[in-house]
């Protein structure tokens, strides 16, 4: 309660500045003027729906609002800059922003970024571009043993779970996706009744907890599962084999964080620690994991089921691949998770060290399954620090069908990256369980801004898209993707990022030492090709 502090203080000056001057001491009159303004503007942020940070900390938060306003170069600062220095979403956050609030995201100068420096990438344009007069760009995605294909959007709402987010965080996020007509991930906090108030479509992430189709000792109950399945706004069932942040990392969220809601929606008891097992029970072997797949598929009467991963050994996942050839059973999907994503808590070494960035894993498992002849029946999402319609270009690029988003989309319901989400002091309410600190994210007001980001972006996508020559974001090619790699070199992103010819790992004739080697020690009965 110390955000309220300056509030109280100020009504406490208010009160006794009213004594002294009911008691004839006139000099207490300019007092008692301010702090009567001070109390009104008060009252006024915490009744006002606009802003989180105004709502939980009245009077102080304007002291932030007046910086942004004094001059240009500190309103950038403070929109743009990360709080720890760091040079990541200078410019993202604001875009975010000025999109979410629908507020024009044109400016002045020309680029703020270095051109000659190294890594500094660009879209190369057309002489003739295309004016595309729809921006809603989807996707069919359903392979040939799917019964209930989904028309999904190329920009989604990437993983993030109820319990790590507040129930309004979820519920604008959904309501969002209602309005804009896109899907939005549960994470594997399961599908709770905050995902299901709007009737926004959704992704259910079954993780190694089995949150909402679990039995009492912790295994998956195919008949929770096929209970729960059945839900119509459930669109995608996704396995989540480990998240970009914390690959190979489970978690444990104590008992004195699980509260009615979450103990509903995940299907645990009150009173006990919930405890996310580092890997699946559920299966052991690649074979194992297939046979899941289509056990998954027909429990669910045929809606698309796929998986999510973060790219780490590389046998592990050619094993995978190897058992969709032999069982004939293949995923409707699969999304590649970065490293580079984000998470309310990680240990350090895991977020800077472990796992594969999403560039090198979505571009090894594109090959993979193109050089395995399966490319044509399993489609490719992204996620991993995807926010501006450039981030999407370079992973259509690079071979992904659609993108994700979690941090974009937090973006758009005011989120200030306060780095606090592990802390329940979420300063927005975005990322607490505290109610008070979440009744400042008034849900009506942050789902139109969810829904204008979203909208907002494949906007911007379908002029950069057109500008390019093309017509869909999925005919970008890698040699239209231009990266500097020294002051005086430039390659493409087809010269840095090679594809595999079709079918050439079955043919036996890929490049040997990234693919041919880790493909002839993969088998389809064990993810540890040692044992």
């Amino acid at each position: 309660m110390v955000r309220y502090l300056p509030f109280a203080l100020v009504i406490l000056g208010l009160f006794v500045s009213g004594i002294l001057l009911e008691a004839g001491h006139y000099l207490a009159q300019s007092t008692f003027v301010i702090c009567a303004f001070l109390t009104a503007v008060g009252l006024w942020d915490m009744l006002q729906t606009k802003h989180s940070l105004r709502r939980n900390y009245p009077i102080a938060a304007n002291l932030r609002f007046m910086l942004e306003e004094m001059r240009p170069e500190i309103r950038q600062y403070f929109l743009e800059s990360d709080l720890d220095g760091a040079p990541f979403n200078r410019s993202k956050r604001a875009i975010v922003y000025q999109r979410a609030k629908g507020e024009v995201d044109k400016r002045p100068f020309g680029t703020q970024q270095d051109v000659y420096g190294e890594n500094f990438e660009w879209v190369t344009h057309s002489i003739a571009p295309n004016h595309l007069k729809d921006h809603d760009f989807r996707i069919k995605v359903g392979g040939p043993d799917c019964k209930q294909p989904y028309s999904l959007s190329l920009f989604n709402i990437s993983a993030m779970s109820f319990g790590s987010l507040s129930a309004n965080a979820i519920r604008a996020l959904n309501k969002g996706a209602k309005l804009g007509g896109f899907a939005h991930d549960t994470g594997e906090g399961s599908f709770s009744i905050h995902h299901k108030e709007f009737g926004g479509d959704i992704i259910w992430e079954i993780a190694s907890g089995y949150f909402g189709c679990r039995n009492p000792d912790g295994t998956f109950s195919a008949e929770k599962f096929q209970h729960q399945a059945a839900e119509p706004q459930i669109r995608m069932i996704e396995i989540k084999l480990s998240q970009g942040a914390k690959p190979g990392h489970g978690g444990v969220l104590p008992a004195a964080k699980v509260t009615p809601e979450i103990s509903a929606a995940r299907g645990i008891p009150m009173g006990e620690d919930c405890i996310s097992p580092a890997r699946h029970s559920a299966f052991s072997t690649p074979l194992e994991m297939m046979a899941f797949i289509k056990q998954l598929r027909e429990l669910s009467n045929g809606k698309p089921i796929g998986f999510k991963l973060c790219i780490g050994h590389h046998t592990e996942f050619m094993a995978i691949v190897k058992a969709m050839l032999e069982t004939g059973v293949t995923p409707d999907f699969i999304v590649i998770d970065g490293k580079e994503g984000g998470t309310g808590a990680a240990p350090l070494e895991f977020t800077d060290h472990m796992g594969s960035p999403l560039r090198e894993g979505l571009v090894f498992a594109h090959n993979c399954l193109v050089g395995a002849g399966l490319r044509d029946r399993i489609k490719l999402g992204a996620s991993g620090r995807i926010i501006t319609a450039f981030d999407m270009m370079r992973m259509f690029a690079l071979g992904a069908d659609w993108c994700n988003s979690a941090r974009g989309f937090m973006f758009s319901l005011g989120c200030i990256q306060s780095l606090s989400c592990h802390t329940d002091r979420c300063p927005t309410g975005v990322a607490t369980q505290d109610p008070l600190r979440q009744k400042a994210l008034v849900v009506p007001d942050k789902a139109e801004r969810v829904q204008r980001f979203h909208e907002n972006t494949l906007k911007a996508l379908a002029e950069m898209v057109g500008a390019a020559g093309l017509t869909h974001p999925n005919d970008v090619r890698r040699d239209q993707i231009m990266r500097r790699l020294s002051p005086h070199e430039v390659s493409s992103f087809a010269e840095v990022y090679p594809e595999l010819k079709e079918g050439s790992l079955v043919a036996g004739n890929a490049p040997e030492v990234c693919y041919m080697k880790p493909w002839q020690m993969a088998r389809a009965d064990s993810f540890n090709p040692a044992v």
